[in-house]
């Protein structure tokens, strides 16, 4: 009786676990099926919200299309795996409220017009195993070249006798008319333009934790704000800002030694960057372009994926491999506060520059560039046929020639454009390396031209800070 009752107790125990397995696996099925749209539904908010990011940041880049017509005749290109972009930075107060115009010491919107402070010729070797930033000073004199009115811009008519001083050029013309004239003067083909604003450059330097800079003696400066006692200091982006723009009160008080405090700088960023290995991680260059977007405009040949390819293509870049130099000049005799180019020592960096086309033994092409505003990109043959036209084509400015060594003009130079074309074309092509030599010849620019390499120490500037202005130190 016993058994049969416990028989009649189990009996029904197989079909509920098979019941409870059944519902066990269901509820397993639903949970992974609520697991798997949940995962799912994060995963599509992640790439919506990155999408958006990205459209953000696209959005706050501002875009100025530059073509053929805006450029009028080119320099040839030599060279499709090298890359050549005009980097320059205005002193616009547009967008900075009144707290930052104090902060930052600017003074406000109707201080300092839309002119152009700080302009470079970022130069990137074939293979990316070289970066050259070549200085163009701010009181550099060049021809009056056409540039078309638009953007609120007035324009201007050419006038082949007359000169300017080219950091006014963003004023008249746009970002156009400085790459036009920054090519025809240099015989440079130039592939893209980046403009930054005081803004950016702040971010960008607390973006990277800082820089560090040296001071010979304890510098007030009343009109940039700068205030640093001597030694070596690591400084934020509004105290580099400060640094960056001091000219007045300070050394010989001109924009040749500023120059010069900013290269030293700028090689202490470089050290920065690469010490960081920011350019290996496109998570932190996209933060850093997030934060310099309000700030920053570009040619619309430019992509946002292009600036991220490029930082990206540089990783491998040891300190010694990025350069800085700034264009031979001497005094222009018509204006004690200006300069020209003094030659033939200009047109052979600029020739140096523009026939870059060699990769170093055992290196492979970088990445190929994106045909520019011309429409079209030259073969690397073509430099071999043409090296003395590059030549001619750095002369198309004409600016008066100045004398080697020299801070008067040469006896046959006289301030007009064709006289000074010719001189300067014959020199040009005399001292022009050829395309085998580029190279060489492109390596030793810092040390031919009194420039140096990002790994110099940050006490070497002491010179940058000498002069009348200053007060003696050791």
């Amino acid at each position: 009786m016993r058994w049969s009752a416990l028989a009649r107790l189990i009996k029904p125990l197989p079909a509920f676990f098979r019941r409870a397995g059944g519902f066990i696996r269901r509820r397993k099925r639903r949970i992974l099926a609520w697991t798997a749209l949940v995962l799912a539904c994060a995963v599509a908010g992640a790439a919506l919200t990155g999408y958006f990011t990205v459209r953000h940041v696209v959005s706050e880049i501002h875009h100025v299309p530059v073509n053929q017509k805006d450029l009028g005749k080119r320099p040839p290109v030599y060279s499709t795996t090298s890359m050549n972009i005009l980097v320059f930075g205005n002193d616009s107060r547009a967008g900075l409220d009144r707290h930052q115009q104090v902060l930052l010491h600017t003074g406000d919107a109707t201080t300092g017009g839309n002119n152009t402070d700080t302009i470079m010729v970022l130069h990137v070797s074939p293979g990316r195993h070289l970066v050259t930033a070549m200085s163009l000073p701010r009181d550099l004199m060049v021809p009056r070249y056409q540039c078309d009115a638009g953007g609120g811009h007035p324009g201007q008519a050419a006038n082949p006798g007359s000169y300017e001083r080219i950091n006014s050029l963003l004023a008249i013309g746009g970002p156009q008319c400085l790459w036009k004239t920054v090519e025809q003067v240099t015989g440079i083909h130039l592939d893209h333009f980046i403009e930054v604003g005081l803004g950016g450059f702040v971010n960008v330097i607390n973006d990277l934790g800082g820089v560090n800079v040296c001071a010979p003696f304890d510098v007030s400066n009343t009109v940039s704000g700068l205030v640093l006692p001597a030694g070596e200091h690591h400084i934020d982006g509004v105290t580099a800002l400060a640094f960056w723009r001091t000219r007045e009160n300070i050394g010989e008080g001109s924009d040749l030694q500023r120059i010069q405090r900013d290269q030293f700088m700028s090689a202490q960023v470089v050290k920065g960057i690469l010490a960081t290995g920011l350019l290996g991680d496109p998570i932190k260059l996209f933060r850093v372009l997030s934060d310099l977007a309000p700030n920053l405009t570009i040619d619309s040949g430019m992509s946002v994926t292009d600036l991220l390819h490029l930082g990206q293509s540089l990783h491998g870049l040891d300190s010694k491999d990025v350069q800085f130099v700034t264009a031979p000049v001497g005094a222009w005799p018509y204006d004690p506060n200006a300069v020209g180019l003094t030659q033939p020592t200009a047109h052979a960096m600029f020739a140096a520059i523009a026939h870059d086309i060699t990769l170093p033994r055992g290196a492979k092409g970088g990445a190929s560039v994106s045909a520019g505003p011309s429409g079209a990109a030259a073969t690397s043959g073509t430099a071999a046929s043409g090296a003395a036209t590059a030549s001619a084509s750095a002369t198309q400015g004409g600016a008066p020639a100045l004398a080697t060594g020299s801070r008067k003009l040469a006896t046959d130079a006289t301030p007009s454009a064709t006289a000074g074309a010719g001189a300067s074309a014959s020199a040009g092509a005399s001292a022009s390396p050829s395309p085998s030599d580029s190279p060489s010849g492109i390596r030793s620019l810092a040390a031919n031209n009194g420039g140096i390499n990002a790994a110099a120490a940050c006490n070497s500037d002491a010179a940058a800070f000498a002069g009348p202005n200053s007060p003696s130190y050791p």
